[in-house]
């Protein structure tokens, strides 16, 4: 599968683009899904340009919520570090153990779901790495993470628009609006002015 492509939209929706290898003394790759694919694309990518990342590379990857798993491909490869979990709550210790004991020269390359990404590049950005410092590349899953701007509460794997918050039960609109300090969209309550007043779900975020 290749990387995503996204319509246009608002400045605070956010970019990806596709993993390329860059020096650095230190590579931590954390990918889920599909996301995968992107990681064994980097590291071939590299072998064309003569460069070996294996001793530097620092490799978590876990299964997608959808259940693929290329944990054995990439495990295949012979990272130096390899870390093969069942979801990314699991293996978030590890991901933060890794960016508090990095140095500089770090290179961080984040893989696959809007919710992995959002999600790693929030706790690089904790320990003092520039957003737009870490490399990403989107593949799987649309589906997202979204919060609920009338009780804060945030809903994981929205797939449908208008959607249900699982925390109030309000139905909200899911906008592109994005934070990058929660790495979750903004969903805003649809039938605010006409309640009960809802549009049918539509699956917008497959």
């Amino acid at each position: 599968m290749m990387n995503t492509a996204f319509p246009p939209s608002i400045t605070t929706r956010p970019v990806y683009g596709l993993l390329e290898p860059h020096p650095g003394s230190e590579h931590l790759m954390v990918a889920d899904g599909e996301g995968g694919g992107a990681l064994l694309d980097l590291f071939a990518k590299a072998d064309g340009q003569g460069i070996d990342l294996r001793p530097t590379a620092h490799v978590i990857y876990v299964r997608a919520a959808n259940g693929t798993d290329m944990g054995d491909r990439l495990a295949a490869l012979g990272a130096a570090r390899f870390y093969h979990g069942p979801s990314l709550a699991a293996a978030m210790p590890r991901i933060r153990k890794a960016l508090g004991d990095a140095h500089m020269g770090l290179q961080i390359y984040l893989a696959g779901t809007e919710t992995l990404i959002g999600v790693v590049q929030s706790e690089a950005m904790k320990v003092g790495y520039p957003h737009d410092g870490v490399h990403t590349e989107h593949r799987g899953s649309l589906a997202r993470r979204v919060q609920c701007v009338h009780c804060k509460g945030i809903t994981e794997n929205v797939t449908t628009d208008p959607m249900v918050c699982s925390h109030c039960g309000l139905h909200l609109y899911v906008r592109d609006h994005y934070s990058r300090r929660i790495a979750a969209f903004q969903g805003v309550n649809i039938d605010a002015e006409d309640p009960g007043q809802v549009p049918e779900m539509v699956e917008k975020f497959p």
